[in-house]
């Protein structure tokens, strides 16, 4: 049986999902989005990654400012819909909303609830230096990602960056949304309660947090730098220039903090050391260390 839903997403993360519902069959009343925001230098606005999705494949396009607005919520109730799908869409959604479509609203979340409910999982799994997360299908409530699972897949993080994760996620995701669909439809899918114990939240990465406290562990320092690769990026500073480290290895090593202990760059940590390998430097595109050290030789004993 055909669903008719609509689709509410924005970034990268929610396309592959979009494009599986497509590949499905299902009958996308609408798409909504997040409304085109300003990018590059020229701050020209741009249309999300799922605006985009939707238009090369000709459905319908919405993208208010919010969900709030009574005449918004009107036109959503209009579509009739079976189920809405949400990924990483970035706005609340109203109880009026969440109750307009017979079956209910469901959303793809980028961690093993509770842990890290809110708007950065797999950045904060990363950061926190989690072993695992996954993604899972939740029915949408009025809380911040409280509601029952439907599904869940697990993966290792093990040395993955955050563009590496949330790359496999999104994959994941995707089946794991058609799977959830399909289940639906034969009325054979199980609902469970969040535990109650374990809850953390995910917040927004914020600028401060992203630069690199060599007095940290080797360890610390690690899960910063591959939960922010490779954007936003953490970073340091030599010689008055700001350099994002993107990758770097942890080894054996003692100095003072941020002292360069080679010639390969290996950077003393509060414990151990890191060997960064792959950098970036401002306004330039991203290079390997044995690169970068051709264009910015830097001598043991110097700090960053």
């Amino acid at each position: 049986m055909t669903l008719r839903l609509a689709f509410l997403g924005t970034p990268d993360f929610a396309v592959p999902t979009l494009v599986e519902l497509i590949g499905q069959g299902h009958d996308i009343a609408a798409v909504y989005s997040q409304p085109p925001r300003p990018k590059g230098r020229r701050l020209a606005a741009e249309p999300s990654p799922v605006a985009r999705q939707a238009e090369l494949h000709g459905l319908s396009l919405r993208t208010p400012e919010s969900l709030k607005n009574a005449d918004t919520q009107a036109e959503f109730a209009a579509l009739a819909l079976d189920l809405a799908i949400v990924v990483a869409y970035g706005l609340i959604l109203s109880k009026p909303i969440l109750d307009a479509p017979r079956l209910g609203c469901f959303n793809l979340h980028g961690s093993l609830l509770p842990r890290w409910r809110g708007a950065a999982p797999i950045q904060r799994a990363i950061m926190a230096g989690d072993s695992e997360t996954g993604v899972m299908v939740m029915r949408m409530e009025e809380g911040l990602d409280t509601g029952p699972v439907l599904m869940a897949e697990r993966v290792a993080i093990g040395r993955k960056t955050f563009g590496d994760l949330h790359d496999e996620l999104a994959r994941l995701g995707a089946d794991l949304m058609a799977r959830a669909l399909a289940a639906l439809e034969r009325g054979s899918i199980e609902e469970h309660p969040q535990p109650s114990d374990g809850a953390t939240y995910a917040k927004k990465i914020l600028k401060e947090e992203t630069r690199i406290d060599w007095s940290k562990s080797n360890r610390e320092v690690d899960c910063l730098i591959r939960g922010l690769s490779p954007t936003p990026g953490a970073w340091c500073e030599i010689r008055g220039e700001r350099l994002r480290i993107l990758y770097a290895d942890p080894v054996d090593g003692s100095g003072a903090p941020g002292e360069i202990l080679d010639d390969r760059l290996t950077i003393a940590c509060g414990q151990g050391a890191l060997r960064a390998t792959r950098l970036q430097r401002a306004g330039r595109a991203p290079m390997q260390a044995q690169e970068f050290l051709r264009g910015f030789a830097l001598k043991p004993g110097e700090r960053v």
